[in-house]
């Protein structure tokens, strides 16, 4: 339907919403009236249901003659219809009430009665009444038995109202299904029109902040798909003239900023350490010596800042070739954690491994890589842990990877670093700022390995709201 015309899908819209509330309210009349058959008799009584019966009361009425003057009498009356729809006086000659379920009387005499209503039926109150006389054996009346009654449909039982509801629905029927199908084939129709321009809006939103890379998904042969298509060119059009020059803006802009940020402290703890060696030259051996580790540990901050820098624009550019070759995991990660054991202590940090008892003895994987991998992501917990916490590195060994989670009891990833912490050069929120200053690439570093040794890096927080580094790589 996606490929017509809008028009051509208004009218199809239009068509399937007739046809659909026709076929439903077909069916529901069908359905209706085969519940009204069995319903008949049954929860539902006929119009003419008390009037069929008059006949055989006035029999019975007949057979019991004067004896239906006794009021211990009525139990039998009752008896002779069925159904409580039917209403009854039993009067003597003279027109007075003897007992009965209807008290006003309908004739103002007893004149009338007898002369007016005898075996007759007539329309008094809203009721068909018939009158049986009861005579005495002279022929002289001794009262009467006068029976009131509706023709209209009754119901048996209150299983009868629920069915009288259900069909009065199903007449209301057409209604409701034009209500119901015009707000689903419209909201189809909204659907397939908006899903289009829904992709459009997105796509400005992003052309406006420079980002070229997307993909307009939709291609029909109607007025939206020939519009998405055009945008589409446009698109790779403006991809192709500003993409490289706003990449290259970018990475310098970054590259600077990184660069005046990360050494900026070094080199002014350096330049301050040495103005302060060449003004005046300490005769103290061992305060000379603290000068100059004070110098020699900076200039070497700085060096790895730069290095740290090298390595992520080689690994982009060109990449590092994988050499994979057989690991002893166990050992591996051991030896590992035994490296940040003392500057663990250090921090009164608590660092554990936690190795299952399956894992593989030996694994192929690039150990360079790895090692790189469990360096940013370790050294980044215990730079974000505070004095006293705790960091728990496990391993599970999955079908054909293992996958390795670092979890802290530090500040935790903000907001925006679980939406940027994997970026190029970023430093984080102000609650994992660094004190020292870094370059931003660790985590990036670390998933560019990941995803070259076959896996990726998740970040998120613990329940606790520690952060927690999730990676794995395949075997």
């Amino acid at each position: 339907m996606k490929n017509k015309s809008l028009a051509a899908q208004f009218r199809h819209t239009f068509l399937m919403t007739l046809a659909a509330c026709l076929t439903a309210t077909v069916l529901t009349y069908v359905l209706a009236a085969a519940l009204f058959a069995y319903a008949l008799d049954r929860y539902i009584l006929p119009a003419n249901y008390y009037q069929q019966q008059v006949s055989d009361v006035a029999a019975y009425v007949r057979e019991k003659n004067k004896t239906l003057l006794s009021p211990s009498e009525e139990n039998g009356l009752k008896h002779s219809f069925q159904g409580n729809g039917m209403l009854y006086q039993v009067v003597d000659s003279r027109g007075n009430l003897l007992y009965g379920t209807n008290a006003q009387k309908p004739f103002a005499s007893a004149e009338e009665l007898f002369d007016s209503f005898a075996d007759e039926t007539v329309i008094r109150q809203g009721y068909y009444i018939y009158t049986v006389p009861i005579t005495e054996e002279s022929g002289e009346h001794a009262g009467a038995v006068l029976l009131f009654y509706h023709i209209s449909p009754t119901f048996a039982n209150h299983k009868g109202w629920v069915v009288s509801a259900v069909l009065l629905l199903a007449l209301l029927s057409p209604f409701f299904y034009m209500i119901g199908f015009t707000l689903l084939f419209s909201r189809i129709f909204a659907k397939n029109v908006n899903a289009p321009l829904q992709l459009l809006t997105e796509a400005s939103k992003k052309i406006k902040e420079k980002n070229l890379d997307f993909e307009i998904n939709y291609s029909s042969d109607n007025e939206l798909g020939r519009l998405c298509s055009a945008f589409s060119e446009m698109k790779e059009e403006l991809k192709k003239s500003l993409s490289a020059q706003w990449e290259m803006e970018q990475e310098r802009v970054w590259m600077a900023e990184s660069l005046a940020h990360d050494l900026k402290s070094p080199l002014s703890i350096i330049l301050g350490y040495t103005d302060s060696l060449l003004e005046n030259t300490p005769d103290d051996t061992e305060k000379l010596r603290r000068y100059l580790t004070v110098i020699r540990n900076n200039t070497k901050k700085s060096t790895a800042l730069v290095q740290q820098m090298q390595y992520a624009s080689d690994l982009e550019r060109s990449g590092l070739r994988l050499e994979p070759s057989p690991l002893d995991i166990a050992v591996f990660l051991t030896q590992k954690i035994q490296d940040y054991q003392l500057p663990a202590r250090q921090k009164g940090i608590t660092l554990s491994l936690h190795l299952p008892e399956r894992i593989p003895r030996s694994v192929c994987t690039d150990a360079d890589k790895l090692a790189r991998i469990l360096d940013n992501v370790i050294s980044n917990s215990l730079q974000y842990t505070p004095q006293g916490g705790r960091i728990d590195i496990s391993v599970k060994a999955e079908k054909n990877r293992l996958r390795y989670i670092v979890c802290d009891t530090g500040s935790g990833f903000g907001p925006k670093d679980l939406k940027k912490a994997l970026d190029k050069f970023y430093r984080g929120d102000e609650s994992r700022q660094s004190k020292g200053g870094h370059s931003g690439l660790g985590l990036y570093i670390a998933a560019q390995l990941a995803g070259q040794l076959g896996g990726s890096v998740e970040i998120g927080n613990t329940k606790a709201g520690g952060a927690c580094v999730t990676f794995w790589h395949s075997i």
